[in-house]
Formats: C-alpha cells, sequence, structure tokens
C-alpha cells in the first residue's frame, strides 16, 4: 500500500503562494491528494526567482485596489498570513527555514487539521520532492541485522499502532519571556494535537537486533545543512526510552499522509517531549555503544538542571541538561484576546491543557486578575499524550476591563508557573492571562 503521491506545483515566493487562483484546488481541499506517479513534489523557487518574483508581487500588491494578505512578512512581529503547500493560511516567522505557526482558533478542535499543524525546520536544506520507489529508511550501527525498509515495509511488515499525541516546540511562547531572547518569536501557536499511525520504533530495533551495550539510538532526517561548516540536525534517545514501546515512527496523521513540511514520508514521533526530537522526514536511524554528541545536544537545546529550566538573568545556571519532558501547559482558546463581551450575556471560556503524560487533573480559570479561581469542566480524556479540553461559564455583570486567567495541574500535582525566565525561551508554562472588554 503506498501513501498517496502529490505534485502540487503553483507559483511561490520561497513558499509562499503569490497567485490565489493558482491554487484553488488546494485551498478547498487542503488535505487532499493527487498522484503523479510514486513521487511527492512540493515546488520551491531558487533564490534568483525569489527576488524576481519578491519585486513583481510588491508591485502588484502596492497597485491593487483590494488589499492582500503581504506575501513579504520579513519580521514575526508583523503576524502576517501566508500560504505554503498543502497548508492553509498560518502565521510567518522565517520561510528558510519554514516556521509557520499555527492560529489559535484551530485549537477548538481536539485534533489539529494537517494543514494548519504548525511547522518548525533548522536547517535550510528541507526536502521538497520523495520518491517512494527509492526512499529507505536506513537503520545500522550497533545491530546485528542491518536493515533498508521502504514506507511499504513499514505498513505491510510491522503491526500498525495509533497514538494521539501534543507536538510541541520547545520555544513555543518565546515572545513572552521578559527580558526577551533570541529566537522564533511564537506565540501560543507552536504546538498541535494529532493522530499518529505507525510503528513502534521497539519493533523495528527488535528486528535489527540490537546487540549487547547498545547506549543511544540517533535519528536523521532528509534536511540538508546550508554549508559543511553548519552541524547536520541529529537528535538521539536513550536506548531504553527507544524501546519503551511508546516512541513510535508515524507514516499518517490524523489518518491521512504527512504534509511535506510536517515530516513527509515518515517522521519520528516521541510522545511527551518537545518536538525537537520528533525528527522530520526520518532517513536514518543509528544505534550506538557510546552517548552521543553533537551540536544540537552538547550546544543547543538545554535548559537549566533546576526546577521548570527557571534561572535568573542576572544569574545563568551553571548546570544545564538537554530538553526533554513537557511541562504542564494549558492555552485560551476562546474567547479572543481584546474581544469585546457583552454585558449580562453567558458566554463560554475555553482552552485546553496538557502535560507529560500523567494527565490532567484540574483546570481552574480566574475573570478577577487572579483574586479567586474556580474549577472548569474538564472534557473526557481522548488520550494520555493528548491536549484535555477544559470549559466554563461565565456571565459577565458589569462594563469595563476583564482579565481572564487560566491555569493548569496535572495528576502528580505539577501546575504552572507565576513567573519565568531561561535564555534561550524554552518551556513558558506560566499562567496565561487574557484581556476582554465587557460592553
Amino acid at each position: 500500500m503506498h501513501i498517496p503521491s502529490k505534485d502540487l506545483a503553483p507559483p511561490y515566493l520561497g513558499g509562499l503562494i503569490l497567485n490565489q487562483d493558482s491554487c484553488l484546488d488546494v485551498r478547498n481541499n487542503p488535505g487532499a491528494d493527487s498522484t503523479t506517479g510514486n513521487v511527492r513534489k512540493v515546488a520551491f523557487m531558487n533564490r534568483r526567482r525569489f527576488f524576481q518574483v519578491a519585486g513583481a508581487a510588491g508591485a502588484a500588491l502596492m497597485a491593487s485596489p483590494r488589499r492582500m494578505t503581504s506575501v513579504l512578512a520579513a519580521s514575526s512581529s508583523t503576524r502576517e498570513l501566508v500560504r505554503f503547500p498543502e497548508k492553509t493560511e498560518m502565521i510567518l516567522l522565517t520561510d528558510r527555514p519554514p516556521q509557520l505557526e499555527t492560529p489559535i482558533h484551530y485549537f477548538r478542535q481536539d485534533l489539529t487539521p494537517n494543514e494548519a499543524f504548525f511547522v518548525r525546520w533548522h536547517l535550510e536544506g528541507i526536502p521538497t520532492s520523495v520518491d517512494l520507489r527509492t526512499f529507505r529508511l536506513n537503520i545500522s550501527g550497533h545491530v546485528r541485522q542491518p536493515l533498508q525498509l521502504s514506507v511499504d515495509d513499514l505498513r505491510s511488515q510491522f503491526e500498525s499502532v495509533s497514538l494521539i499525541a501534543v507536538n510541541q516546540c520547545s520555544g513555543n511562547s518565546r515572545s513572552f519571556f521578559e527580558p526577551r531572547v533570541p529566537g522564533g518569536q511564537w506565540k501560543h501557536g507552536a504546538v498541535g494535537n494529532a493522530k499518529w499511525s505507525g510503528v513502534p520504533l521497539k519493533s523495528i530495533l527488535d528486528r535489527a537486533q540490537v546487540k549487547s551495550g547498545a547506549v543511544d539510538v540517533s535519528f536523521n532526517g532528509l534536511d540538508a545543512p546550508p554549508l559543511p561548516s553548519v552541524s547536520d540536525f541529529v537528535k538521539a534517545l536513550s536506548i531504553d526510552h527507544a524501546r519503551d514501546g511508546e516512541v513510535m515512527i508515524a507514516y499518517a496523521m490524523n489518518d491521512h499522509a504527512l504534509p511535506m513540511v510536517n515530516g513527509f514520508p515518515i517522521r519520528l514521533i516521541v510522545p511527551g517531549w518537545y518536538g525537537t526530537y520528533w525528527v522530520k522526514a526520518l532517513s536514518d536511524i543509528t544505534v550506538l555503544p557510546q552517548a552521543f554528541s553533537n551540536f544540537w545536544t552538547d550546544k543547543a537545546y538545554r535548559i537549566p538542571s533546576g526546577p521548570n529550566g527557571t534561572e535568573s538573568p542576572k544569574n545563568l545556571a551553571k548546570d544545564t541538561i538537554p530538553i526533554n519532558r513537557f511541562n504542564v501547559r494549558s492555552i485560551f482558546v476562546r474567547p479572543d484576546p481584546d474581544e469585546t463581551l457583552r454585558r449580562g450575556m453567558p458566554t463560554e471560556i475555553e482552552g485546553i491543557a496538557f502535560d507529560a503524560g500523567h494527565g490532567i487533573r484540574r483546570a481552574e480559570v480566574s475573570t478577577d486578575g487572579g483574586a479567586t479561581w474556580a474549577d472548569t469542566r474538564l472534557d473526557p480524556e481522548i488520550g494520555k499524550y493528548s491536549w484535555r479540553r477544559w470549559r466554563a461559564a461565565w456571565t459577565p455583570r458589569s462594563r469595563g476591563q476583564y482579565r481572564l486567567m487560566a491555569r493548569a495541574t496535572n495528576a502528580i500535582g505539577e501546575t504552572q508557573s507565576k513567573e519565568q525566565w531561561n535564555r534561550s525561551g524554552f518551556m513558558w508554562n506560566v499562567i496565561q492571562q487574557v484581556d476582554v472588554r465587557v460592553q
């Protein structure tokens, strides 16, 4: 059974759609597949064509009597909406490499649509075409039986499993840290919840017959560094974690093929851990008899070893460790920030909460800036690694400005922070607040 192939080739500006009419079929059904043999392609322009079209697009936008969404969002602070192949309108942080944030209203669904799922790559050389006839997942290193597996092999030779799990960028909500820190200035949309289907990593490692003395397992994808001096993006897990039966290799996302920019044809799923470990377009698995070491583990993606990854700007932590499990988070999905509500009219406050897999036990809201708190109603769990929806009814009695706040607590008593800071802008879980006006 083949993953459906795609051939999406409207004109793009560095991956941004320029001509609305050129991609109507994709807009009307962003998750649709079209078959062109076994090759799945996504078109991107070269640098010369990028600047040619940028100039033309800028002139066209200036001359247009009907304002269009700018395709030249140069700064994350502009919060411009753009369209990449196979994706709906998303918030642009960068396009080289792609960093796309999900608008919060998509979190009103339990499963984030594939076309709206956030995108985060580290290297400019991302794959834009994968030929399933020749693609192989290579398993090598400290094993007795090296393997080369096609996507068809993964589907037909191993038992398929499915798991609903949150994927969250380590830097989700980085823009809220004070003082500000460098990196992608995400708001709350670098996260998503999906049903992942594929093969337990343990099953593949068992077939490869891991040798005694294995320590770590490393994972590499099809993305490539732009220069030899740039470290390839490779991540690793301990051998015990890799064989826990929950880490998996997914070939389907919400029962469809993964979008190219979300890791087609397969990606690593590490439930309860930050997205830096969820290697996209996975191509190589290497079992190692020693601890893995590279820039992305030794220097990058490290957090203070103290509670909640917190340190002081004036006293940076000397001891750091690789980022790992989620902390506890909650996010408002309604009302919208700065929304105007009506006095005496019932409204529903709604949000989502998640953690590393212990489960959300309680979610509370405050409508008076934290002076008092009330429990919300929790929807049924749909998976221990999924987010859990919470709701609260509220009827504002007076006109004016209100500050709504939300906090979650998990089954082992972990809750959210009142304040937090670290030099990398990771693991934000400060109690969220949303300001609304009542008329």
